[in-house]
């Protein structure tokens, strides 16, 4: 068990010091280097949407209340049997795009993405999701950090919205992958394309880049597209970005338990590109470093040890949830159950994958491993 536990600390040391560079340097989105007010690219706002009645007018009324004005919108619905459509025409200068029917060898939201991207006009591209709420200055700050870094992509995580149990303790749990994950300054400074990230809540490409990329087609197949699409950018010589998005842009992914295992399952073992061994290995590490300590505590012969474990598993969760928002007592107090939470859904992850695909709002994924 001493071993075990040793392998446990020195599983955790890389989460403890990323999350505490990350809560003390990650760029924010919030707070860009401000350029001559004169500088004002069109910037083309693109809106995936496939049964977003719920979502889509506050989504919209965000984006047409921002504070630059150099933008167009573009709605692609993506085949909705909701009122979708009918709500974005309350909104007479946003363009609405009748989806064409999904091809063989797309997913549904890059499909969707692909044919906005074709019908805009700007010179910045910003895809964003319709649950997402944005302040008045995001797409102004996005445009700032493109111009200061000389940006060819940016993506921000947004701050996540949780309400029920079931999402604040799964939701701010998958965020460690990118807060006690990698110091979000490397996606810059780092050549290497294992050093990557992004979020497709929000996520921006100068015209030029997406061309180079090969758009959302290079990642047709793809359910984690924005990850693919910024491991590409980094293999392409691209300079990328990847910030906190906290206070600026906010999104509610899922309202339900059911949401959250069905979402989530649709994507954690795309993570690893559907590799199996680095997969379990994941979860293994998962397991041993963030759920093993809270066991052993109670076995006296090793409950230092122990103990120092499970300290270490709290004070990078509770600054983590301090700086990027996250629900205090479900982060901190009951983090090993949330942890245990994500291994089985990356298991049901790893199977519904394996088994044939995912099921996510009314279609079937097939996954090319």
């Amino acid at each position: 068990m001493t071993i075990l536990l040793l392998i446990s600390l020195s599983l955790l040391v890389i989460p403890t010091l990323v999350s505490i560079v990350n809560v003390l340097t990650a760029p924010r989105l919030g707070k860009p280097r401000r350029n001559s007010p004169t500088e004002q690219p069109l910037v083309t706002i693109i809106i995936p949407a496939r049964n977003e009645e719920r979502s889509i007018r506050t989504c919209l009324s965000g984006l047409m209340a921002q504070d630059y004005k150099h933008s167009e919108i573009i709605v692609i619905d993506d085949n909705s049997t909701d009122t979708t459509a009918a709500i974005v025409r309350e909104f007479p200068t946003v363009r609405l795009i009748t989806g064409a029917p999904l091809p063989e060898g797309w997913t549904g939201k890059n499909w969707a993405c692909h044919q906005g991207a074709q019908a805009a006009t700007g010179e910045i591209l910003i895809f964003t999701d319709a649950d997402t709420r944005h302040t008045q200055t995001a797409v102004s700050n996005t445009v700032a950090w493109m111009k200061s870094h000389k940006l060819a992509m940016l993506s921000a995580f947004p701050q996540q919205i949780t309400i029920t149990f079931a999402e604040k303790m799964v939701v701010p749990a998958i965020e460690l992958f990118l807060y006690a994950g990698i110091p979000l300054w490397l996606t810059y400074l780092s050549k290497n394309k294992h050093l990557a990230a992004a979020n497709g809540q929000w996520v921006c490409f100068t015209k030029a880049a997406y061309t180079v990329l090969g758009g959302h087609k290079s990642v047709a197949m793809e359910i984690v597209e924005d990850i693919e699409l910024s491991r590409r950018a980094k293999a392409l010589g691209l300079r990328l970005l990847t910030l906190a998005a906290t206070g600026e842009i906010f999104c509610r992914m899922y309202e339900s338990a059911r949401e959250v295992r069905e979402g989530f399952a649709k994507n954690l073992f795309g993570i690893v590109r559907y590799r199996t061994l680095p997969f379990a290995v994941l979860l293994l590490g998962f397991f041993v470093g963030c759920v093993v300590p809270y066991i052993l505590i109670f076995v006296p012969s090793v409950w230092e040890l122990a103990a120092i474990a499970v300290g270490l598993n709290m004070f990078f969760r509770l600054i983590l949830a301090l700086r990027f928002k996250h629900p205090i007592w479900q982060s901190v107090l009951l983090h090993p159950l949330s942890i245990l939470w994500i291994i089985f859904i990356g298991m049901e992850s790893y199977f519904r994958i394996k088994g044939g695909g995912v099921r996510w709002k009314g279609r079937i994924i097939t996954v090319q491993q």
